[in-house]
C-alpha cells in the first residue's frame, strides 16, 4: 500500500513539474504587437482616434518586418541589426509626423527615459569598471 501511495505522489509530481514548465508566454501575433504598442501610446500621449489608426498601421508594418526578418535565417547579424535600425528611424519619423508637437515632445522624452533605462540596466549588469575597483 505504502508503494502505491509513494508511486502515486512520484507521478503527481512529475506530472506538476512538467505542466508547470510548459505553461510559457505565448508568442504574440503582429496584430497583437502593434494594438498593444499602440495602446500604449494611447494612453501616453492621449492620441485621437485618426492618429491611432495612423499609428496602429505603421506599427503593424513593423512588427510584420520584423517577424519575416526573424524568419530569415540567411542574413548575417550586422546586416540584420544594420536593417533594424534603419526601420526604426523609419518607423519613428512615420509616428512623428502623426503626432502634435506637444505629443512629439512627450514622446521623445519617453524614448530619452527608456534609453536611460536601458543604460543603466546594461551598466549595473557588467558591475564596476576597472578603475572604481578597491585596491587592496
Amino acid at each position: 500500500m505504502k508503494r502505491i501511495v509513494l508511486t502515486l505522489a512520484i507521478a503527481f509530481i512529475g506530472l506538476t513539474a512538467t505542466f508547470a514548465q510548459s505553461t510559457g508566454k505565448q508568442k504574440m501575433t503582429p496584430e497583437q504587437r502593434a494594438e498593444k504598442s499602440t495602446a500604449k501610446l494611447e494612453k501616453e500621449l492621449t492620441l485621437t482616434a485618426d492618429q491611432k489608426q495612423k499609428i496602429y498601421a505603421v506599427e503593424l508594418d513593423k512588427y510584420k518586418q520584423t517577424e519575416a526578418w526573424h524568419k530569415q535565417t540567411s542574413a548575417d547579424r550586422k546586416a540584420k541589426r544594420d536593417q533594424h535600425m534603419a526601420s526604426k528611424k523609419e518607423t519613428d519619423a512615420k509616428i512623428d509626423q502623426v503626432l502634435t508637437p506637444d505629443q512629439k515632445k512627450k514622446l521623445d522624452d519617453l524614448r530619452t527615459a527608456k534609453k536611460a533605462r536601458a543604460q543603466n540596466k546594461k551598466d549595473h549588469h557588467k558591475g564596476p569598471k576597472p578603475a572604481d575597483k578597491v585596491q587592496e
